[in-house]
């Protein structure tokens, strides 16, 4: 007899298996090749969580090869019928769970033995901590930082994110330089490990954003709470990157510009909105400037398009600004760079964030 197919869940029928306490939920959106190439090793390497696939609405045949493939019995599968974006996806899943703890994971990441234990013994012995991430490098190039949180996320004062490990596109070597424990602003949504009541606290994830810039604003959110977030680079995974959208993808250059904004404008306080707005929205023209003469009108277009998008929304954001009430010193909280890395990495000529 061949072994069960993996289990189809709704909320009344997921139940917590025995002396576990963490879920792996992986959200998949027509990600059928990273499953066959990397959901393997997650299994044989997550021994202490249950591994749960949450399926966006593929159409690539995700559900039917998990449904044919009794090596993943075990993996429980959550069918959300459409795609709700990362951001939708995640907080339908994470609705459901019954565990106090969660990773969410990218399908496109390769777990090695040992990856979660450092961030679940971490987050235990420091209840001041709601999410951490792993150390994350590159598949292609694996003594390199990967670009998706590298060792750790942060943002400048225009709120532009940058890692250890990474400014911009430039990707450092890993020689353990970063490899202490540190407090930082956010944690990738490619490999975060979170306590379930923080996240829900909180409200999740915004599913405005869709995808792209959210995990950073809901690390934002967590600290207006006193909420801090870690890297612990003890624990490290490797990433693939682009899995969905490509870098250079207009529509992901849509969703950053936009999302960036909108980061901005939930939680800055009032004195520095302002200010740090138009200085923002001045540096997207010569981004769009600059992807007109390389060539990309479309890239271009794109950012016109970001901050039609984010007028048209502030009238929704006022709302969620009351509600969130930004606190004066939201731009003195650990891990909001006092400068701006644009000015530091295209005018300085700054590669490493060790140079910062």
């Amino acid at each position: 007899m061949g072994q069960p197919a993996p289990q189809t869940t709704t909320s009344k029928s997921w139940a917590a298996l025995p002396d576990l306490e963490v879920a792996v939920i992986i959200l998949n959106y027509n990600g059928l090749r990273f499953l066959q190439t990397y959901l393997e090793g997650v299994v044989a390497h997550s021994g202490m969580a249950e591994v749960v696939v949450a399926d966006n609405g593929s159409t690539d045949g995700s559900l039917a090869w998990l449904a044919s493939e009794a090596r993943f019995s075990e993996v429980r599968i959550l069918d959300l019928g459409s795609n709700h974006g990362f951001s939708g996806g995640y907080n339908r899943a994470i609705a459901q769970c019954p565990y106090p703890y969660v990773v969410l994971l990218n399908s496109d990441v390769e777990t090695p033995a040992g990856w979660l234990e450092p961030m679940m013994t971490f987050l235990k012995v420091n209840p001041l901590v709601a999410a951490c991430q792993p150390k994350i490098l590159s598949v292609a190039s694996p003594d390199h930082f990967e670009f998706a949180g590298a060792s750790g996320g942060f943002i400048d004062r225009l709120g532009y994110p940058y890692c250890r490990g990474r400014l911009f596109d430039t990707c450092e070597r890993d020689l353990g330089q970063y490899d202490d424990a540190v407090q930082i602003f956010w944690a990738t949504g490619a490999c975060m490990l979170i306590r379930t009541d923080d996240y829900k606290s909180v409200g999740g994830l915004d599913e405005f954003f869709f995808a792209h810039m959210e995990e950073i604003d809901l690390c934002w959110r967590l600290a207006h709470k006193g909420r801090q977030v870690w890297v612990v680079p003890s624990a490290k995974v490797f990433h693939v990157g682009g899995g969905t959208l490509h870098k250079s993808n207009p529509r992901k250059t849509y969703l950053n510009f936009r999302n960036g904004l909108l980061l901005l404008y939930k939680n800055l306080p009032a004195k520095d909105l302002i200010p740090v707005i138009m200085e923002r929205l001045n540096l997207d023209g010569v981004a769009g400037i600059k992807f007109l003469l390389s060539g990309k009108p479309k890239d271009c277009w794109s950012i016109v398009r970001a901050h039609f998008a984010f007028y048209a929304s502030l009238g929704h954001y006022r709302k969620v600004r009351r509600q969130i009430r930004p606190e004066p010193m939201a731009l003195k909280v650990p891990g909001i760079g006092q400068f701006s890395i644009v000015y530091r990495y295209f005018l300085e000529g700054v590669r490493r964030f060790s140079d910062l």
